[in-house]
């Protein structure tokens, strides 16, 4: 079924309210197997709603719409609905007898407003609202459906769980099963171009590759009948994009970098330190998001300064002034300095150029060196980053440092210059 999602507020238009619900019900829509065709966001003005509402239909045979359904004159949805859908608001009521309970609850009286709440079209199916005081509904005609939720995210969710996706459920006409490969190492035009002959030839299952700060994704998704079947045609097509790509995935379940290997470390009981220049504490506060990595985390340095690298970590003066901070051998005294001094089973060091200045032409702006001791092995990977801003270089530099973790812990070393590309 054809869908287009419609969020009403003009405090979206504003930018004073991130909207969130739009992305909740996509995801939501497309596992049911319904296809999301259009988002749209229209402000509180009844006029441009209804022309809104009207061009949705004109390709869609449903459309949601979140907001607009409170007591004060600028929630129009309910009345465009019904003017759209050719109806009339009569008294529900369950709702009123809801409102005036929830009103007794909190000891404040009904106010006139209140009560227009309580008004639904005389054709639709009601959904009530169990975290809130606004109901929403279903309305019908001519084989085009508009249902309407609150635009709270709270209020909207629990009646999407509640009432709303059982009763979508019952016109499901197939089920999308999909799954998300998270990349680390290529670009998004590098990965599109190795995957390019399965997307040309696709039909179901289907790729998409997409890029988020300095990492990417796959996401593969198939639509039949049963969800066995699309779980098996999507693991099909799981195997193809690995055969492709797969020194690259470091998920296949979207997760972030930190959890895959922070989950790890805590299954293969690894301990772990890190010493840090240019991220300034970053790759210990990611690490740190992962529950339970208390038990193998040990400690995490940020030795910003010549002065610390050498009184923290042992690092040469001699060395620091033969190659400068920010070079392959400082990265490597890092990690071994940090090694000798906690004993943990992986020590990971990085030191560069963040920017925006302090670069050279041998070594640019977001030029970083990442270094590893690991079983008494000492490695270095190079990073030559793009220098998009000071924070990206940051960013890529943990993800970076996490990447170079978890191939080592995958037995991986012989790939680690794979981020170089």
């Amino acid at each position: 079924m054809k869908t287009a999602v419609l969020s009403v507020g003009t405090e979206i238009l504003f930018g004073q309210i991130t909207n969130t619900n739009t992305v909740f019900l996509s995801q939501q829509l497309n596992l049911l197997g319904f296809d999301v065709m259009y988002h749209y966001t229209v402000g509180d003005n009844s006029g441009r709603l209804a022309e809104i509402i009207q061009m949705a239909f004109r390709d869609c045979d449903l459309v949601i719409t979140t907001g607009g359904l409170g007591p004060t004159e600028d929630d129009l949805t309910k009345e465009t609905a019904c003017q759209v859908m050719d109806d009339v608001l009569v008294r529900h009521e369950p709702s009123m007898r809801a409102l005036e309970e929830s009103a007794r609850r909190r000891g404040r009286p009904m106010t006139a407003n209140n009560y227009k709440q309580a008004m639904m079209p005389s054709r639709a199916e009601v959904f009530d609202n169990d975290a809130g005081t606004a109901p929403g509904f279903a309305l019908s005609k001519d084989g085009k459906t508009i249902i309407c939720m609150p635009g709270p995210p709270r209020e909207m969710t629990r009646m999407w769980q509640r009432r709303v996706r059982p009763y979508l459920a019952k016109q499901q006409t197939g089920v999308i099963y999909y799954k998300v490969l998270r990349c680390f190492g290529i670009g998004e035009s590098s990965l599109e171009t190795e995957l390019l002959p399965l997307i040309d030839a696709q039909t179901d299952p289907t790729l998409a590759t997409y890029a988020k700060e300095g990492e990417c994704s796959v996401r593969v998704a198939s639509k039949r009948e049963t969800l066995e079947e699309a779980q098996e045609a999507a693991a099909q097509m799981i195997q193809k994009v690995r055969e492709r790509v797969g020194d690259y995935i470091y998920s296949e379940d979207d997760e972030e970098l930190a959890q895959v290997a922070g989950r790890k470390l805590i299954e293969r009981n690894i301990s772990i330190s890190a010493c840090e220049s240019c991220t300034g504490g970053m790759f210990g506060a990611a690490l740190t998001s992962v529950p339970g990595i208390s038990a193998v985390f040990e400690r995490s340095l940020v030795t910003y300064t010549w002065r610390a690298k050498m009184e923290e970590l042992g690092v040469k003066k001699e060395t620091l002034l033969a190659y400068t901070a920010e070079s392959r051998e400082i990265a490597a005294e890092m990690a071994e300095g940090l090694a000798a001094r906690t004993g943990s089973d992986i020590c990971v060091s990085i030191t560069g150029i963040a920017g925006p200045d302090g670069g050279t032409e041998e070594t640019p702006v977001g030029t970083m060196f990442i270094g590893c001791c690991y079983r008494g092995q000492t490695l270095v990977r190079q990073i030559r980053g793009r220098n998009v801003n000071r924070q990206w270089n940051r960013h890529y530099g943990v993800l970076t440092m996490l990447d170079t973790v978890n191939r080592i812990l995958d037995g991986k070393q012989e790939t680690l210059s794979l981020s170089d590309r």
